[in-house]
């Protein structure tokens, strides 16, 4: 058959995404995957250098995901098909292109992990992010901030006269535009994609990609790939170079993930000119093999562990009972912690490809490494030879400058008020006025008027935007009274993005004194938590949370969640600060336009720790026993357990001392539940 490119549906179990969160992410994120720079000690000199470059310490200007629950319903996702005879790949453009189902026909066989629910974790630099298939991952380490969120897609000409889908959206943390076409060529066992990601600035920028593929895990799921040794990360947040498969003497083989404990990432050390491949194969050595051009010279190993807190995570993302699964990733760098300088008014391009991949299983599960990589190295070659990729890449790039004939789904309007601002040339992937709405608007007013106008009646400020060209129109920007202070909160967001924190305050400070309102109070209440200021930024955000209770009739249904997201920053400060009982007040308030407070898991678990911090121990016992469940709970996070182990002691110590032997006894005459723990490293 002809290959085709076709809109359909998924049906699935999904939870609703939420609203976004309405305060601006001023914070950093509890990103697990950060080094100490003293750990950089002994790494190769361009990894440490590259591991130094263009860190994040927000996500701004995106907006978090955050207001999701675990409630999920039968939804029909949008999604796009390409087929030709011999596989059908589907992709979901609304939810980060994220490639979805890669089914074999011949085999009758699903080569990725497809999650059959949609449930929504805080995985991503964004919060939101869900579990299967293959993602695309850029800006910064982590799960993509558009994870989530909608992208362009297109129909254009394949390289060989067929059909090919592009995705294409504008990246908000670095500001690049990135391209991702997908193809299939008549008769082929493997989906070819194209990526492009482009700097149209005159400013050098900081370039990450890492493409996620999860796969089916069994206990004889073996992953193979071209490396001798590996750098491993895990619970003691350090790189250490391992050999591989067993990186200590008599040590567990972490080809086969579900032999280690923990969680772990092994980024493998492939050398010189070796081809750049991996694959994961069962117990009758099938399975799906990645590879690439050169370019993309990274590859890694995620693994879950068979520990119960890895377990639990498996769980909790998917359907209990359905199965687990492990990622095989492909990368720009050695690893994910490593930023590529990309130079002002360049492209990195390069050619992925995923298909199946059959060998002899009495030789890819020898015990000899070099003999079960040598069996995958042979049957890849075999299936899809190096030289077929070259030159498929070295044909697309004919192709990826074709504008899309028809468009099938549309992303943000960020990218084309990117284009308004600066004019960039982007062959290939238009972002068209039309695509302009609501959140652009007063960006747009600011680029063609040199005025930011104010705030429009009833709702709370709208997205932000920080870079240094936005920033500087924001600075120059033409005044008149009752918009000065809302000029001056949006400016000293991009100045805090900036990492101009003295000069972020001073503007917060001009706004409130112009005009108080409860986004400022909150503003200077995080710089106040980031100085170390604890007292002072409990008063902050007593203040504004007392200022938005005052005007909440002025932000209609708005109110609610910024109510909600307020309170979830304030709860833990005023603990903090030893300010229990002014947590204690604002979780019992009523939610505005309600008669109750607010109640949902993160709410409950804040007063559970608000019950011990007033020295009501069995209170919070009896919130935690009646259960609680968080569902934007962070990867690697220990809320839960440092909760429910403190509520032990106290509740064993009574009014006694809390010692080491009383806090070993709390874990033995009060175990953790098994649905509290989401331990991703060793519990002592």
């Amino acid at each position: 058959m002809a290959t085709t490119v076709r809109s359909t549906k998924v049906s699935i179990p999904a939870a609703p995404l939420g609203p976004e969160n309405p305060l601006p992410a001023l914070r950093p994120r509890g990103e697990l995957h950060r080094l100490d720079p003293a750990d950089l000690d002994g790494l190769p000199a361009d990894m440490a250098r590259q591991i130094g470059y263009g860190p994040m310490s927000t996500v701004l200007p995106v907006r978090l995901l955050d207001g999701y629950g675990r409630d999920r319903e039968p939804a029909e996702l949008d999604a796009l098909v390409i087929e030709n005879s011999r596989l059908r790949a589907t992709v979901l453009p609304g939810l980060g292109g994220r490639l979805h189902s890669l089914f074999h026909k011949p085999t009758g066989r699903e080569l990725l992990y497809r999650n059959p629910v949609f449930q929504p974790a805080d995985f991503a630099l964004a919060g939101a992010w869900f579990s299967g298939g293959v993602e695309w991952n850029l800006g910064t380490t982590g799960h993509a901030a558009h994870t989530c969120a909608p992208l362009h897609a297109g129909r254009v000409p394949a390289p060989d006269g067929g059909e090919m889908l592009r995705l294409w959206e504008w990246e908000r943390l670095r500001d690049l535009a990135f391209q991702i076409d997908l193809w299939l060529p008549e008769d082929s066992d493997f989906l070819y994609v194209g990526i492009r990601v482009r700097n149209p600035h005159d400013r050098t920028v900081p370039a990450y990609w890492w493409s996620n593929t999860a796969v089916p895990e069994t206990d004889r799921t073996r992953v193979l790939a071209p490396a001798e040794a590996a750098w491993h990360f895990g619970h003691r947040r350090a790189l250490r170079h391992v050999g591989l498969p067993a990186p200590a003497p008599g040590g567990p083989d972490v080809s086969y993930p579900t032999g280690s404990q923990h969680p772990a990432d092994y980024f493998l050390d492939i050398r010189g000119e070796d081809r750049r491949w991996i694959t994961a194969l069962d117990g009758d050595g099938h399975g799906l093999v990645q590879t690439s051009t050169d370019l993309l010279r990274g590859r890694k190993i995620f693994l879950w562990g068979r520990g119960s807190g890895g377990r639990r995570w498996q769980d909790w993302l998917t359907e209990p009972g359905t199965g687990g699964y492990l990622e095989i990733q492909a990368g720009l760098a050695r690893t994910q912690f490593e930023h590529i300088p990309m130079p002002p008014d360049t492209d990195l391009s390069w050619l992925e490809t995923y298909g199946p991949l059959s060998a002899d299983p009495d030789l890819v599960h020898a015990e000899d490494w070099a003999t079960a990589r040598a069996e995958a190295a042979a049957r890849l070659e075999a299936a899809l030879p190096r030289v077929t990729v070259d030159t498929a890449y070295a044909d697309w790039l004919g192709h990826a400058d074709a504008e899309p004939k028809d468009i099938l789904a549309t992303g943000s309007g960020w990218g084309a008020l990117e284009i308004a601002r600066g004019h960039f040339p982007l062959p290939g992937t238009p972002f068209e006025p039309t695509t302009l709405g609501d959140p652009q608007k007063p960006w747009v007013e600011l680029l063609v008027a040199g005025v930011f106008p104010r705030p429009t009646a009833g709702a709370a400020p709208g997205p932000c935007l920080v870079s240094p060209q936005w920033r500087e129109l924001l600075e120059s920007a033409d005044t008149y009274p009752g918009n000065e202070w809302f000029r001056d909160y949006y400016l000293g967001i991009a100045q805090w993005a900036a990492d101009d924190r003295a000069q972020a305050v001073r503007s917060w400070e001009r706004s409130l004194a112009a005009h108080p309102s409860p986004w400022c109070h909150r503003a200077l209440a995080v710089a106040d938590a980031a100085a170390g200021r604890t007292e002072q930024a409990a008063e902050r955000y007593t203040a504004a949370w007392d200022s938005l209770k005052a005007g909440a009739g002025q932000y209609g249904p708005e109110a609610r969640a910024v109510q909600r997201a307020l309170l979830v920053e304030a709860v833990p400060v005023l603990l903090a600060a030893g300010r229990a009982a002014d947590a204690d007040r604002i979780i019992a308030e009523p939610a505005f336009g309600g008669t109750v407070p607010l109640d949902d898991g993160r709410i409950r678990l804040l007063r559970a720790r608000t019950a011990l911090a007033r020295g009501d121990a069995a209170g919070a016992r009896a919130l935690l026993d009646a259960g609680i469940v968080v569902p934007d709970l962070r990867e690697g996070a220990e809320e839960l357990n440092e909760t429910w182990y403190a509520v032990a002691e106290v509740l064993l110590a009574g009014d006694g001392e809390i010692t080491d032997a009383v806090r070993a006894a709390a874990r033995a005459e009060h175990p953790l539940p098994a649905h509290y723990d989401f331990l991703m490293r060793p519990d002592n």
